[in-house]
């Protein structure tokens, strides 16, 4: 399973970072995607990351802010993100896809395996 931590309330500017912890799997056997759904929105894709930390993919709403990288060692992708903005709020979740051979897909249905969120709150 994959668990999602390090959510929490910060003001507008500042900075968190995300984790996601696979247990029961080889995580660096798959390309890894965060998503973030906020109340009455649609999920949508923020960041994704290829198996070997390359390749990696951002959202042009957060391009420039947030960071995906990953530790095969510690079986374990993580999202950086800086100068968040009110409209971040969101749950945010990630995601395993086993099809590593392709750069790290936008959509939902690629990814078979998804943790529980964590909520991100930016206050303006």
């Amino acid at each position: 399973q994959l668990q999602a931590s390090g959510g929490g309330l910060v003001q507008a500017g500042g900075s968190l970072r995300l984790s996601c912890v696979a247990s029961g799997f080889i995580l660096r056997s798959y390309t890894v995607g965060w998503f973030r759904q906020a109340p009455g929105k649609e999920r949508e894709f923020v960041a994704g990351i290829g198996w070997r930390g390359d390749n990696t993919v951002y959202a042009d709403s957060v391009k420039g802010r947030f960071t995906i990288s990953r530790d095969n060692a510690k079986n374990t992708v993580y999202l950086q993100m800086i100068s968040l903005k009110p409209e971040d709020t969101a749950v945010y979740a990630c995601a395993a896809d086993r099809q590593i051979s392709r750069p790290a897909s936008t959509q939902p249905r690629a990814y078979e395996k998804w943790g529980q969120g964590t909520l991100v709150t930016v206050s303006s």
